[in-house]
């Protein structure tokens, strides 16, 4: 196939971190005309798509620019990565990263009470 030379100007090198086997990859840089179904196409040809998560801005009623993608297996999600990172996806260059996707709101985060009598 005739890849495309697009020397990356982020320089990102991707770290691959799995948090509790989740199986989630942050995409930036997608395009605004990007849908789950779309980015479903293109990620479902590196793996199995579990589901595919575009945050939108609600103020302006479009794309951030950014989803979540979740695999069936952390094979899957790694060759996503190796595969697409830098690669043109709806006419735009996406960047993967695994490390952006462990989201932050943990259910096992429990409210600390300082009441510990002594």
């Amino acid at each position: 196939g005739s890849k495309v030379a697009s020397r990356g100007r982020y320089g990102l090198t991707p770290i691959v971190i799995w948090s509790n086997e989740l199986l989630f990859m942050f995409v930036a840089g997608i395009s605004f005309s990007s849908t789950e179904e779309t980015l479903t196409q293109a990620f479902s040809q590196y793996g199995r798509v579990l589901g595919v998560d575009v945050v939108m801005d609600e103020v302006r009623c479009r794309p951030k620019g950014f989803a979540y993608v979740t695999f069936s297996s952390k094979e899957e999600a790694a060759k996503a990565l190796l595969e697409l990172n830098g690669q043109l996806v709806d006419g735009r260059v996406v960047i993967l990263d695994t490390t952006k996707a462990v989201k932050q709101n943990r259910p096992d985060s429990k409210p600390k009470h300082a009441d510990a009598g002594g």
